[in-house]
């Protein structure tokens, strides 16, 4: 999943920043309002975490904008404004979820994912596709019950697959979910890691649509 931070405390960006990478999340940083609005209008994000007290104003306003605009993609606001009639404003601005400084990391971490679960029409940590498992606080994956190892590039991979399945996702949306926007994969990159998935959890799993991109399936087609 890749997320926007945007926070202009440096100390508390680098900590979210590296526990979200700990936790096989993308993420991209920006310190003030536009540059966020910017980025938000420009690039794909599964998520924000919107700071409030920003140098060029307060976070609700940019977020009643994109609201207004029709982007609704999941916001969580992080703030050190304990009072309610401060959440209400987020809420009211078109928050999803809020948390207060000073916080756990950890916890940040376990709101935005189920943020992003029931943005996808998932209410459970644990995504399942047929027999393949993964349970995204530990991005743990198993088989029929058995534990399969793989990369974290492969989970990532993998774990957006099982939260759009069973829609077709194209190289090009998997490419801006999955991968840092300076570091984007080259051409094969993502051919070479579903090649790996398929020898790992089975080829029938990933369909290729010409064109299109690719599909996780939950039965073999045809009931083979």
């Amino acid at each position: 999943m890749k997320c926007l931070l945007v926070e202009d405390d440096q100390a508390i960006a680098r900590e979210l920043s590296q526990a979200l990478r700990d936790g096989d999340w993308v993420v991209e940083h920006a310190e003030n309002g536009q540059e966020a609005d910017f980025l938000v209008r420009t690039e794909t994000y599964d998520t924000v975490i919107l700071d409030v007290g920003l140098p060029d104003g307060d976070g609700t306003r940019w977020l009643a904008a994109w609201r207004e605009d029709g982007i609704d993609l999941p916001v969580l606001i992080l703030t050190a404004r304990e009072r309610w009639a401060d959440k209400a404003a987020g809420f009211t601005a078109g928050a999803d979820d809020y948390v207060t400084k000073p916080f756990e990391p950890g916890e940040v971490l376990f709101r935005l994912r189920a943020l992003v679960r029931r943005t996808h029409g998932h209410a459970h940590p644990v995504l399942k596709v047929g027999e393949l498992s993964l349970d995204t606080h530990t991005q743990h994956v198993s088989l029929a019950g058995r534990p399969v190892s793989l990369t974290a590039q492969e989970t990532r991979l993998l774990g957006y697959l099982m939260h759009a399945a069973p829609r077709v996702v194209s190289r090009s949306e998997l490419s801006e979910h999955v991968y840092d926007r300076d570091h984007e994969p080259d051409s094969n990159v993502i051919d070479v890691q579903i090649s790996r998935l398929r020898r790992k959890l089975g080829a029938w799993r990933f369909a290729t649509l010409r064109g299109q991109g690719y599909r996780l399936l939950a039965e073999v087609p045809g009931g083979e």
